[in-house]
């Protein structure tokens, strides 16, 4: 399930996430992340930043918050893992027409980039991944995840917060190793993720 708003935080430090969530962990305060949310964006102006209304604003805080905490708490087990697969939307390409050369692979329902285009997000985080021994997959949607992750012991997941928590629900049950980055920018296309978290994160 997506928000039924759009945001774009790429005008804000992906550090600031990562800084928050690390001072929450240690503190022993994310089961007041909402508390905390409201605060933030007060302090910082978010809303102000970004155009959203000040509740869908709490909103987008309360769950980057809430993702890069359960990132800090997962790390340790994900690190073990050998056999790591990403998972990039599609909507992040640079082009979601022709212009765009990706294959489509029948047998895990994703895409495969074919590193058309230089200044593309995701040929751009493909790369990146597979110098890192990646298998990486760009999603058209969220059905065909469970199959691909039967052939990974770990998951990195580039997606929106909402369906972070969404998977969240499904892998922690099952103690699946995940780490998540989450979009700056959502909508259906044109959707940014940070590079650098990325790389921080693979």
């Amino acid at each position: 399930m997506a928000y039924k708003f759009t945001f774009d935080l790429s005008q804000i430090s992906q550090t600031f996430f990562r800084d928050i969530a690390r001072f929450s962990e240690r503190k022993g305060i994310h089961r007041k992340i909402g508390q905390s949310a409201r605060e933030i964006v007060k302090k910082f102006k978010i809303h102000e930043l970004t155009g959203l209304p000040i509740s869908d604003a709490f909103t987008v805080i309360e769950d980057f918050i809430d993702s890069s905490v359960k990132n800090i708490t997962n790390r340790e087990k994900f690190l073990k893992t050998k056999k790591r697969a990403l998972l990039l939307p599609h909507c992040s390409r640079k082009y979601m027409d022709s212009r765009c050369k990706a294959k489509f692979n029948t047998k895990t329902s994703s895409y495969e980039c074919m590193h058309c285009s230089p200044d593309c997000l995701v040929n751009q985080a493909t790369k990146l991944a597979k110098k890192k021994g990646y298998k990486v997959y760009v999603l058209p949607g969220g059905s065909c995840v469970k199959n691909i992750l039967t052939m990974h012991d770990g998951v990195v997941g580039v997606a929106c917060t909402e369906e972070i928590k969404l998977a969240n629900s499904m892998l922690e049950p099952i103690g699946y190793p995940s780490q998540a980055v989450p979009l700056v920018k959502n909508g259906c296309s044109g959707t940014k993720f940070s590079m650098e978290t990325l790389a921080q994160t693979l």
